[in-house]
């Protein structure tokens, strides 16, 4: 929805903000974590707060959306407050409030809707709603160097708790979507393996348990037995599923002997996450391959989201690139891990060039917790390095 606010922000009013950097305070709620990020338009975060909530869940053995919802109400004020502070901000010096429209858990939304909603009446800010898989695909614009970042188009694949996507991107606006998920996400499937194997969340959730687990070095390589390879579905295919590579854990696991030691559990997290990196470079060859076809030159990759903050997945698709386009290189971009996951700094970031071209959403718009990435309507940019 971009309709007329019942305040006219003027073009001179714009001109004068973009003049000294445009300054967005942004809220985040899709799932898990409560999060608020004051960016600016010269591409300083100058504040990220995030509070997860990974010890609420991990008895539920996911997000339980009710206890979700609750604490998100409880811990977003404070959330404002620090990001205030850390940003030496008054909320009247913001320019632009900026929200997670969707996708997402409904009633987990609407609490940072709400919020920002609000705020933004009172305050007489222009208000933008910002699609949730878009800011993880921009976030290395806000990452990297100018000069180094992504080139579109581009490919991006978002791998998250809740999203498995293969992406071009042809603009700040425009996706296509190349490949998605026929079942799980990758996110969830690395933490239903992290529950089979009966893995503590620890303070970062399953999937980072996870992770760590495979990581063990108090077990010899020698001592750890042989587990057959996890299947890669659907070859050939620009298609993803995980809900079977989680069910080969579970159909291994439920063959095996009744109590599975410590080195049997890490040789099983080991090549489950094999499995998962062996998926995932060769969809991303499919995508490369599919785009050349149709004359699209491919320069750069952007891998975001969650999921996009395991260290093992990220040497793997950095090998996987450069051994498609040897003579070529194709760049691999990642944002910092700590941006990787849910957090309002994309948030800020993916509604900016709105605020910059004067294209504000009205207080009274809707939340889309399903939501295509390709409808996103087109807007005309301004450069933000000129800013």
């Amino acid at each position: 929805m971009h309709v007329a606010l019942d305040v006219v922000f003027s073009r001179a009013n714009l001109v004068q903000q973009t003049s000294r950097s445009f300054t967005v305070l942004a809220f985040e709620s899709s799932a898990d974590d409560t999060c608020v990020a004051v960016v600016n338009s010269s591409r300083k975060i100058l504040s990220n707060v995030v509070v997860k909530q990974h010890d609420l869940h991990e008895g539920f053995g996911g997000i339980h959306p009710s206890v979700a919802i609750e604490a998100h109400q409880r811990n977003l004020p404070g959330a404002v407050r620090r990001a205030l502070d850390d940003a030496r901000m008054k909320v009247n010096d913001v320019d632009g409030i900026a929200f997670t429209r969707g996708p997402g858990i409904g009633g987990c939304l609407s609490v940072s809707s709400n919020a920002a909603k609000s705020l933004a009446a009172s305050l007489h800010k222009p208000l933008v709603g910002v699609h949730h898989m878009q800011a993880h695909a921009l976030t290395p614009l806000l990452t990297t160097p100018i000069s180094e970042g992504p080139r579109f188009p581009f490919l991006t694949l978002l791998i998250s708790g809740g999203h498995t996507l293969l992406l071009l991107a042809t603009s700040h606006t425009a996706f296509r979507v190349l490949a998605t998920t026929a079942d799980a996400s990758i996110g969830r499937s690395f933490d239903k393996a992290a529950r089979l194997l009966g893995l503590a969340w620890g303070t970062k959730g399953p999937g980072a348990a996870l992770e760590q687990f495979c990581l063990n070095t108090d077990i010899d390589s020698a001592d750890l037995p042989q587990i057959p390879p996890f299947p890669v579905p659907m070859p050939g295919k620009l298609a993803f599923s995980f809900a079977c590579l989680h069910s080969s854990v579970e159909r291994y696991i439920a063959s095996s002997p009744s109590s599975l030691s410590q080195a049997h559990k890490v040789a099983i997290a080991r090549e489950f996450q094999n499995a998962a990196a062996r998926q995932l470079c060769a969809k991303l060859v499919l995508g490369l391959e599919k785009s050349a076809l149709r004359g699209i030159k491919i320069q750069d990759v952007v891998v975001s989201g969650g999921v996009a903050s395991n260290s093992f997945l990220r040497a793997r698709q950095v090998g996987c690139l450069d051994e498609y386009s040897p003579d070529e290189p194709i760049k691999l971009l990642f944002p910092p891990p700590e941006l990787c996951t849910d957090n309002a700094a994309m948030i800020a970031w993916a509604s900016m060039h709105r605020f910059l071209a004067g294209d504000y959403d009205d207080y009274t718009i809707d939340l889309r917790p399903k939501w295509s990435i390709e409808t996103l309507p087109a807007v005309h940019t301004v450069p933000l390095e000129a800013s």
